[in-house]
Parts: C-alpha cells; structure tokens; sequence
C-alpha cells in the first residue's frame, strides 16, 4: 500500500517527538512492505518566522494532496507573553483545521496497568479505564464572530455559534462510534445556561430514537468534570462542543498519568491529522527529554483511521506497552530511582522492537 504523508512538525518539542514518530512509522512500512512518501511542511511559530502566516498556503496545499498528516504542537512563549500580537502560532492550528474541515476530534483516553501509580486518582478509580472524547472541533467561540476587542482596549468579547448541521453531524459520528464500543454515550451540554447548549441537547435527543441500542445520559459539563475525577470507569463515549472537549480532555489526562501518553486524531471533510493533545513544551526543545508515545500512538491512529491498517496500529499499541512494561520511558512516567530514557531512545528501542516483531 502506498501511503503519502504530510508531516508538520510545529513548534518547541515538535520536531523531536515528530522525528520519533516518523521512525516508527518507517520502521512499519518497511516491516509490511507498504511505499512511504512525506514531505514537511511549516506551521504555527515557525512557519511566522519564515512567511509571516501560521498556516501558510503551500502547507495547506502539501495537506490537502496528502493521504494523512502527523502534526506536532505549536506554541511559542514570544507570543504567549504579548497580550496585543495580532498573529499566534495557535491560530495556524485553528486555520487547519477550518480549512480542512477537521470538525471531530477523536481522544481515546486509556490506561497502562504499569502506569495506573502514576495517576494522581487511586489506583482502583483509573485502572481499567477506557473512554471515548468526541469534541467538536471547528464550531464554538474559538470560530465564532464578532470576536475582538473594543478600540479603547478595556472590553473584549467572543461569540459561540453553533448550527443544527455543525451539531448533527458530530452526534451522529459519536453514536456511531458508541455502537462499536459500549454503546453508552454521554452528551455534554451547559443547556440550563447556555443556548447553544441547549440546541446541542435538542439535537442529540432528536438523533437518539435512530440508535436505540445506545444508552444515552446528558449531564452539565461541571458535573462531567467532577466525575472523571470521581468515577473516570462510568463513561465510554462523552461528545461535546468545543471548547468543553477542550478542558475536559486536558483534564482527563490526569487518567494516564501523563499527557505524554495521549493521542488524538481529527476527522472531516478532507485530510485527518494526528497528533498528540499536550503542547509544544518551548522549555524543553532541543534537549531530547519529551515523551513521544502521543505522538507515536497518534500514529497508529493514522494507521488505523487514515488506511484501515488495523495489524499495523495494532503492532505500534505493543511496541509502546513492551517499552512502557521494559521501563523505558522518559522522565515523566519513569519509576523514582531509576534512570529516565532520551526521546531518541525510545524510538531506538520501539523501532527494534517492530523489526524484530
């Protein structure tokens, strides 16, 4: 099988976690004899240093001729810190998406027995956890308009705006989903507040009577964040808008251990991407220290989604729990006492793993 593939690495630990990533890609393409090809493209602070535009359009362009991308992070401390610059490296990430039509982001959230201990939730409330999170991806306040700030600077305003397809099409997409899992699915709203929410509420209980296999709950999203914390086992499937899918996902990290450990793929109308949910990490880049198996295992999403390759992922989801259970790891999931693993390492070892495989 020939896979053509466009690799954005970003900003910050991007290019180290990516080049991981990529050899372990090559590693199985050579092992199942499929033809690889990529090219790198620019994106987020690096791509407004060297053009001025976070999201140029020859990446755009290297995106949409691509089978699939494998995406880094973006983020730049230079930005962050200058409250009035008119050009961020995150709306590169928001311009992709747009243009691309990524309107469902896909975020297992999983658990490593080794790692549970890692978790600052007991052991007994993480072990075993295996949940879904659909999040909406091109709709909400991070899209809507008007959005600005007034002349004299002292006022700033966001508009959320959502539309019954916007809505429709992600809550058909997570029950779908929940029928290959669980078939439980929990719809996250704000709907007592909120009147997207409770459009978003009207939809999903609309679309429901079509899947009625599926369990379906609608909770507030302060109540879902309460009870990731409290009982992270109860769910399979959560969709929601996009900002929620934001926080809460962040949030259930703390499920893993690490946000080093967390994929994620983004799905629409033209070319996926995938890529781990954490940053870009600025403070650590050049010094081999992050950890990729996001990103790898984000790969292995690709493999998956993007090209139906199920051995393929399959292998790579080994590879990550072999190295986990061998005690190589970087530093943030490594066992106290024990000496950590170089980023480079780690794909030393998951490559030879794969071709010894």
């Amino acid at each position: 099988m020939r896979l053509n593939l466009a690799v954005l690495p970003g900003d910050g630990i991007g290019t180290e976690i990516v080049e991981a990533a990529m050899r372990v890609v090559k590693a199985i393409c050579e092992k199942n004899r499929h033809e690889l090809t990529y090219s790198y493209g620019l994106c987020g602070a690096a791509a407004i240093e060297a053009t001025g535009n976070p999201y140029p359009e020859e990446t755009h362009q290297l995106c949409m001729q691509s089978d699939a991308v494998l995406f880094g992070a973006v983020g730049d401390p230079k930005f962050d810190n200058d409250p009035s610059a008119r050009v961020r490296p995150e709306q590169g990430l928001l311009a992709m998406r747009s243009r691309l039509g990524l309107y469902a982001n896909l975020r297992p959230i999983t658990t490593f027995e080794s790692l549970v201990h890692h978790s600052p939730l007991r052991t007994e409330l993480v072990a075993g956890a295996d949940l879904l999170c659909i999040r909406e991806l091109t709709g909400g306040l991070y899209f809507g308009r008007p959005q600005g700030r007034s002349e004299d600077g002292n006022t700033a305003y966001d508009t959320c705006v959502y539309t019954r397809k916007e809505v429709e099409r992600i809550v058909v997409l997570a029950f779908e989903y929940a029928m290959k899992r669980r078939k439980k699915l929990t719809v996250v709203d704000k709907a007592n507040v909120l009147a997207t929410s409770r459009l978003w509420r009207q939809v999903a209980q609309e679309i429901a009577p079509r899947y009625p296999e599926v369990e379906v709950e609608y909770m507030f999203v302060d109540n879902v964040a309460m009870r990731l914390i409290q009982w992270p086992k109860s769910f399979d499937v959560i969709v929601t808008e996009n900002m929620f899918g934001d926080i809460l996902t962040d949030e259930a990290s703390v499920i893993t251990g690490s946000m080093g450990l967390l994929p994620s793929a983004s799905v629409g109308v033209h070319t996926s991407v995938f890529e781990p949910i954490h940053g870009s990490w600025p403070q650590a880049a050049g010094q081999n220290i992050a950890n990729p198996l996001a990103t790898v295992l984000s790969a292995a999403m690709m493999f998956e989604t993007a090209f139906g390759l199920v051995a393929e992922a399959a292998l790579i989801r080994k590879a990550v729990g072999a190295s986990i259970e061998a005690g190589v790891r970087t530093a943030d999931i490594q066992i106290e006492g024990v000496p950590a693993y170089k980023t480079s390492e780690v794909a030393d070892w998951l490559t030879n793993y794969i071709q010894k495989g």
